[in-house]
């Protein structure tokens, strides 16, 4: 039987400096992380900002999961600010982790690992409550990549989740497959999903629970978020940047 044709190498990523500004990009035009040279720990992007709500709903994490590094401001943030959690990051382009250096990324310690690994079957294989928080912020050239959107993938982050923890989806919402996608985390979490409205423009953010325990009621935080608030947050997009704004600031002055 002949071996299967190779799928083609996507670009290599691009990488440009503008002053202050270093930029990540995987097509032109197609912003995936920006630094500030001054401040590398910082978080520039508002979509990046967003994610870090997660801390309203589990202030301590001791394991956060990350999937996809770009240029690495989520795990430089979390590296810095949650002192006390341990982080993986797994990004299956090995052109990409090569670029830690340039975007200030710290090396390997007892509390930050990079693997190069695919996301999708590093989850299946680990074990159930291996982490307390998960952030998936993985595209490809084509947007959201199905091996990061199919039930199964849902299905096996839940698993990996000590109870109480939080998945954060990072989705657009002109992707083809926005609808879909929302439809199976929704299901995989028993409808435990809610959201900032208008946080991050066109980036939909969204911050699925798994219950305590078997059949529990979502946290206290996410049913505010969730019902209280109709997934309004403070109601208009503005606000709800500043209180992503206020919850860095809350970090960085008292380090979790």
């Amino acid at each position: 039987m002949p071996a299967p044709p190779e799928l083609p190498s996507p670009p290599p990523p691009i990488v440009s400096t503008h002053g202050d500004r270093r930029i990540l990009e995987f097509t032109p035009g197609d912003i995936q992380s920006e630094m500030r040279l001054s401040r590398p720990a910082s978080l520039v992007l508002a979509y990046a900002r967003a994610m870090m709500c997660f801390t309203l709903l589990v202030p301590r994490p001791r394991h956060i999961v990350m999937v996809g590094l770009g240029g690495g401001s989520l795990a430089k943030f979390c590296h810095r600010h949650l002192v006390q959690a341990r982080i993986t990051v797994l990004e299956v382009r090995a052109d990409v982790i090569a670029l830690r250096g340039q975007f200030g990324v710290p090396p390997d310690d007892a509390r930050l690992r990079v693997l190069h690994a695919d996301a999708a079957s590093w989850l299946a294989d680990a074990p159930g409550g291996a982490c307390d928080v998960l952030l998936v912020d993985g595209f490809d050239a084509t947007g959201l990549p199905p091996g990061l959107s199919s039930a199964r993938f849902y299905a096996d982050c839940r698993r990996a989740l000590r109870p109480g923890g939080v998945l954060v989806a990072n989705m657009l919402d002109y992707d083809p497959d926005y609808v879909t996608a929302l439809q199976r985390l929704q299901a995989a979490f028993d409808s435990q999903v809610c959201w900032l409205r208008g946080i991050a423009g066109s980036n939909q953010i969204l911050f699925a629970q798994r219950p305590a325990m078997c059949s529990a009621a979502p946290g206290a935080a996410l049913r505010l978020l969730r019902d209280g608030c109709r997934n309004r947050g403070l109601g208009l997009g503005a606000l709800n940047r500043l209180l992503a704004r206020l919850v860095l600031a809350w970090l960085a002055w008292w380090p979790r």
